[in-house]
């Protein structure tokens, strides 16, 4: 498992079916495993890693990375994981989204956004933050909730790693233009970024790295934050 900053310099710090057992030990909803070089090897997902870290968790568990279509998120799906995220392949074959929604249902089918500022709007990128694409990140969010999505994995590319806070602006906009949920990535510092997220946006969850990867809190100690503050957590 890596971490880096802005989808750059990534260094190791665990093993993922240990890491994501001690997660949902300390209370997480839910765990996302990404693998964020295989589009770019072009290789699949490792699927071996995906089983031994789903056969440890009772949380539904999200996965991603080199999902190319149908085959791959069943694949996926019968390795254990709940739901699957796609980015790369839902921008070049966008009916990918539909025919992945109509097998499995679109509560598997989660479509990862990573996006960066340009001028007044967010542009998409795929191949774990590699390419970048003509497609405008709200506009695109709206057309894969139309195409069949059932959620949206939303990552700041600017505030990945950061540890500065979400990207507030670009979390509400494609929050407020899309009737699915959105969960919040990039730039998670401490346990008031993930309260302002809360506050300040219509985004239904938050995921977080490295605040945890770090040791610098718990899943527990956000739980324990949200809660004296009013945001009603599971």
């Amino acid at each position: 498992m890596v971490k880096g900053v802005k989808f750059q310099n990534l260094q190791g710090v665990g093993y993922p079916p240990d890491m994501a057992a001690e997660y949902e030990r300390q209370g997480a909803d839910e765990i996302v495993f990404l693998d964020i070089s295989a589009s770019v090897e072009g290789r699949k997902t490792l699927l071996d890693v995906v089983k031994k870290t789903a056969e440890r968790l009772f949380v539904p568990l999200t996965v991603g990375g080199g999902i190319a279509g149908r085959k791959d998120m069943r694949d996926a799906l019968n390795a254990g994981a709940d739901k699957v995220s796609i980015n790369t392949v839902a921008v070049l074959h966008p009916e990918t989204i539909s025919e992945c929604a109509e097998d499995f249902g679109r509560q598997c089918v989660v479509v990862a956004i990573d996006a960066k500022k340009y001028r007044d709007s967010w542009i998409v990128y795929t191949h774990g933050g590699r390419r970048k694409t003509a497609l405008d990140a709200v506009e695109w969010a709206v057309r894969a909730e139309s195409l069949g999505a059932g959620e949206i994995l939303l990552t700041s590319m600017d505030a990945d790693g950061t540890q500065d806070g979400y990207d507030l602006k670009l979390t509400s906009a494609i929050a407020d233009a899309v009737n699915i949920p959105v969960i919040a990535s990039g730039g998670c510092g401490k346990l008031e970024h993930i309260y302002e997220v809360f506050e300040q946006t219509n985004a239904e969850a938050a995921l977080a790295a490295s605040i945890f990867h770090y040791g610098q809190y718990t899943v527990g100690d956000v739980k324990n934050y949200l809660r004296e503050r009013g945001v009603r957590v599971r």
